[in-house]
């Protein structure tokens, strides 16, 4: 069964394009070659001609050399929507050609029933396990705004997959092997000798300022030696950049001995570099946790667990004469593409070599039918190499499978600054992540605070904190994940207009609903209530809310969590007007009112359940 088909009883778009292509294909049997023709349903722009409207008929006359209005005169005469929608006939028919088609009251309740339960009307095409690349941080770095994307778009990804029941295995690809962290090794152990550090206290920042120093003190200055050298600058000059060079070439010899002890397995080099591990990534699991991403320690795949398979994948490279020497150099040349290096002349293995071992762990031994890369647009070239080998190697071939498993890159662009520059702190450095939380944090209770004095403390910071990371979270899942975006805190708090906030707010509103019917005692039986749908602005959030479904399934398709985002603002605005144009609590009727909490219950769950998509956890009250 295909998604589609699986979705098919609650997605009018896909019960009326099937009617309309069997309709194009009965009108015109033997006109047309191809294949079915896209009926091009979609939904009415002005209610007041309809729920949907095909606009078919326009190209397919080009291709009968027809009119469009006589085209689209024999469609509606082949059209059998007799269960769906209201009689049919030439007058459904508008402007050039556009076919308009109203549903029946009766059919849209009955819809709406069906997506009224648990699953809300999300299944899966076919079960997969489903590799997705996530977060990616580096060993001794602290996580700062460059980690936000990659960490909240993943998590979206993951959430979105299981929540059509794929098997979902996150990967952390943790930056924890090599020279660099060699350095920092090196650097925490002579500082720790020197008495300067305690070991037993040793924090992320510790470990960033270490960082930042052993690869200063690693740089040499070869650059300015020469123009010493070449302007004659003087006997001091020279003497302090030779001196500085010799420096630096004595603490990269220093790192590079510290690397080969750290690959026998000194346990004295060991027990740093674990240390340096922990403090690490309990300090990224930590922010994780704060942003309500599903990271945890068991999700990280360090490159430390590939360090023993790298010369087995370019042995496997030769053996099957796929790689090459160029200068000394390994490279794999793909059709169409920069060659892809291996190894360095050196013998050291690069990141490439590395990613071609996770390729083969993902797809041979976690058994995914598809891995998604979850990594910034500037990484387009290295995927494409690396994809393009792993598939001629075999190592994207999942063992028994007639095929090879789908590899994925899913870029996006920057964060920015007012300034249309990499969003920076004021002295140009990276802003942490957890700096950025806490701001959030802050300036949502001030918000909270201004909306609600009487909240209590603990429940005061629960709504900052919520809040807080809605806004974050769905100020980068709402924009096109490619795209780079403006970093701004007033409109990403905003309690009006498409933010995580507004969203957030509307399913609180749903919620007083409920508690202020649950005290006039008028609130049961609304769960089996008859579905009453006769209002335009019923229909109009009856309409909307069959399209959860597929929202789901086209996230899930295209790796586009704003899909989702714009969704849910046009439920919470459609909400919105239901609820101003049509009483609740003060319907008319009981049949009316409990039709209609009914409807508020449903907006309310697919709100909810949408959010819990992208990682966005609701509220009771704010």
């Amino acid at each position: 069964m295909t998604q589609a088909h699986a979705q098919q009883r609650l997605d009018p778009v896909e019960m009326l394009g099937e009617r309309f292509a069997a309709a194009i294909a009965d009108a015109f049997a033997g006109k047309l070659e191809g294949g079915a023709v896209d009926p091009l349903i979609t939904p009415s722009k002005n209610p007041q001609h309809g729920d949907y409207q095909s606009n078919a008929a326009m190209p397919l006359a080009k291709t009968l050399g027809m009119p469009p209005r006589e085209v689209a005169k024999a469609i509606v005469e082949k059209l059998d929507l007799g269960d769906l929608a209201t009689p049919m006939d030439e007058s459904s028919i508008a402007g050039p050609g556009f076919i308009n088609v109203r549903l029946k009251p009766e059919t849209l309740a009955e819809l709406v029933g069906e997506l009224d339960r648990p699953g809300l009307g999300v299944k899966a095409e076919e079960q997969q396990t489903i590799v997705v690349d996530v977060c990616g941080v580096n060993l001794a770095k602290q996580m700062h705004v460059g980690h936000l994307r990659s960490t909240v778009i993943g998590d979206a990804m993951c959430r979105t997959l299981e929540k059509l029941g794929h098997t979902v295995i996150r990967q952390n690809h943790v930056g924890d092997w090599g020279l660099p962290i060699a350095m920092v090794v090196a650097k925490l152990q002579s500082e720790a000798k020197a008495g300067r550090i305690d070991l037993g206290k040793v924090t992320l920042d510790d470990l960033d300022r270490l960082y930042k120093v052993a690869k200063q003190e690693s740089s040499a200055d070869t650059k300015g030696l020469k123009a010493v050298e070449r302007f004659q600058l003087g006997p001091k000059a020279q003497a302090e950049l030779e001196a500085q060079v010799a420096g630096a070439n004595e603490a990269l010899e220093h790192a590079k001995q510290t690397l080969v002890k750290l690959q026998s397995g000194d346990a004295e080099i060991v027990a740093l570099w674990q240390k340096l591990y922990d403090v690490t990534m309990g300090a990224c699991l930590e922010t994780c946790k704060r942003l309500q991403a599903n990271i945890t320690a068991k999700d990280s795949a360090g490159e430390s667990s590939f360090r023993d398979q790298l010369g087995e994948i370019v042995q496997i490279l030769l053996d099957k004469k796929l790689a090459e020497e160029d200068g000394g150099a390994l490279v794999v040349r793909n059709e169409g593409l920069e060659p892809t290096l291996v190894r360095k002349s050196d013998g050291g293995y690069l990141y490439a070599t590395t990613d071609l071992a996770a390729v083969r762990k993902r797809v041979k031994q976690l058994g995914a039918d598809r891995v998604i890369y979850c990594v910034d647009a500037r990484q387009a070239l290295h995927f494409k190499q690396v994809f393009a080998t792993a598939k001629k190697a075999g190592f994207a071939h999942k063992i028994g499978a007639n095929e090879d498993s789908t590899l994925e890159h899913a870029p996006f662009g920057m964060v920015l600054g007012e300034d249309g520059r990499p969003f920076k702190t004021r002295s140009g450095e990276n802003v942490k992540l957890s700096d950025l939380i806490d701001e959030a944090e802050q300036r949502a209770a001030v918000i909270s605070t201004e909306k609600n004095p009487d909240l209590a403390g603990d429940e005061r910071q629960k709504i900052a904190h919520t809040v807080a990371v809605a806004a974050l979270k769905y100020a980068d899942l709402s924009s096109d994940r490619i795209k780079d975006y403006v970093f701004d805190w007033d409109r990403m708090l905003a309690f009006e207009g498409n933010t995580g906030p507004y969203l957030l707010y509307t399913y609180v509103r749903i919620r007083s609903i409920f508690r202020k019917a649950e005290e006039q005692g008028i609130v049961a039986g609304y769960e089996s209530a008859a579905l009453a749908i006769n209002e335009p602005e019923e229909k109009q959030l009856a309409l909307v809310l069959l399209r959860y479904p597929a929202t789901v399934a086209s996230v899930a398709r295209t790796l586009e969590p704003h899909r989702m985002c714009g969704y849910l603002y046009e439920l919470a605005g459609t909400f919105s007007r239901f609820f101003e144009h049509c009483p609740v609590l003060k319907a008319e009727t009981d049949v009316s009112r409990l039709s209609r909490l009914r409807l508020c219950d449903l907006t309310a769950r697919v709100l909810a359940d949408g959010l819990d998509c992208l990682g966005i956890q609701t509220l009771e009250r704010m």
